[in-house]
């Protein structure tokens, strides 16, 4: 007998794995009609006790104060080695036509606005694990498999694994990329944009103490990122152009040190490689609709933005969270939450957020590689923006993640 859950989502990333463990929680749904296509995954066990020995990971993710929340109410926060994550409590912007510490560079505090902290770097495998492991213990369904096909019909998604098992949703989640399986079975389109760079990120040590801050240069070839992390190391994120990429990364360790020192104009000192460096393509994406009759979208999914201001992951955790809220407003009315009304609550509440946020990271990304008189007129505009109080707040509230509307899940905290 084919398996029926009530929801499917397909894909093991953050925003997948997130989503399930709030959909057991807080949908409204009993736990065993929810199930998480996730691929091979790492035993919990062996994932442990490798964290505890193990240099940071490779891949890091800034989360955002309302992506803490979502993480928290998923019932993932509590799993993690708090001892692992690093929290920053302030973020130095400048363009390479001005000083880090000069008059035209932005600097903002959590302490201007109250706060302890303006987020935390994470380990993306922790975080994962996390929330996995929370969905797992509230009774959700993980199945180890990868979607080969998917059919939609008036009373549901009909799934097919590439392990030759099958299965049936009244609701299907597509948490499973930028190349989404499910969004071409449910027949949505997406428009895109290459920047022609890649970004190349490594963790790296420094002679001077990162100071719990987040150091962003803008560079007339793209953005530098140092992202402090719990051991005293940095990860990095460099932008660069197609051609220069491959001779940065593949190119002897030496050479990338010193190159990495000059780009940060040498705020924290010599840097040595702790990593390997790895890259990856850097392009916007936007899926035409979010969801379709028995289908919705999340995450990398429905839209990839640039890098530079970490907001990928937080984007999809809340994409996470407002989809739980509709498909639990649907419980209460005893609708069926793969009912196209129900998903279209959830794409009103983020796709508009996150088309906003896509639009602003492109004309940044324009903005900031400009260079003669318009890297003045941005000077000076960063310059007066650190001059004001009021807007350099409005600045750490973006940071933070709780400036607009939210999801409700990320407006409270809770255990």
């Amino acid at each position: 007998m084919t398996p029926a859950y009530d929801i499917v989502i397909v894909g093991g990333g953050l925003a997948g794995a997130c989503a399930a463990a709030l959909l057991v929680r807080h949908a409204g749904i009993e736990p065993q009609g929810v199930a998480l296509l996730a691929g091979e995954l790492p035993a919990a066990a062996a994932y442990q006790a490798a964290a505890e020995q193990a240099p940071p990971e490779l891949r890091v993710v800034a989360i955002s104060r309302a992506s803490e929340r979502v993480l928290r109410a998923a019932g993932a926060w509590a799993r993690l080695d708090q001892a692992r994550l690093c929290a920053y409590e302030r973020m130095r912007v400048w363009h390479q036509a001005s000083a880090a510490t000069g008059a035209d560079a932005l600097c903002f505090d959590a302490a201007d606005i109250g706060e302890p902290n303006l987020g935390f770097i994470a380990e993306n495998g922790a975080l994962l694990r996390a929330c996995i492991d929370s969905f797992r213990t509230a009774g959700g369904t993980l199945i180890s498999a990868q979607l080969a096909a998917a059919a939609f019909g008036p009373e549901g998604a009909s799934l097919e694994c590439t392990d030759g098992r099958g299965m049936s949703a009244r609701l299907l989640v597509g948490a499973d990329g930028a190349h989404s399986l499910v969004r071409a079975c449910a027949g949505i389109t997406v428009r895109s944009h290459d920047y022609r760079q890649l970004a190349i990120v490594a963790t790296v040590r420094t002679t001077r103490a990162h100071e719990n801050t987040a150091w962003q240069r803008f560079l007339s070839t793209g953005p530098l990122a140092f992202l402090p992390l719990f051991d005293g190391s940095s990860s990095i994120v460099w932008s660069v152009d197609e051609l220069q990429a491959p001779e940065l990364r593949d190119g002897s360790d030496a050479q990338f040190n010193q190159r990495l020192e000059a780009a940060l104009d040498g705020v924290l000192g010599a840097t040595a490689l702790a990593s390997e460096r790895a890259s990856f393509a850097l392009r916007s994406m936007a899926a035409e609709s979010y969801v379709a009759p028995r289908c919705a979208l999340i995450g990398d999914a429905a839209h990839v933005i640039h890098p530079l201001a970490g907001q990928g992951a937080n984007l999809g955790l809340l994409d996470a969270a407002a989809l739980c809220e509709a498909v639990a407003g649907a419980s209460a009315q005893r609708e069926d939450p793969g009912a196209l009304r129900v998903l279209r609550g959830y794409e009103q509440q983020r796709r508009t957020h996150n088309l906003l946020m896509d639009a602003a990271m492109s004309a940044f990304h324009s903005g900031f590689g400009a260079s003669g008189p318009a890297a003045w007129l941005i000077n000076r505009g960063l310059g007066a923006v650190n001059r004001s109080g009021a807007l350099k707040r409005a600045f750490a509230r973006q940071a933070l993640g709780t400036a607009g509307e939210l999801p409700r899940l990320a407006r409270a905290s809770l255990a």
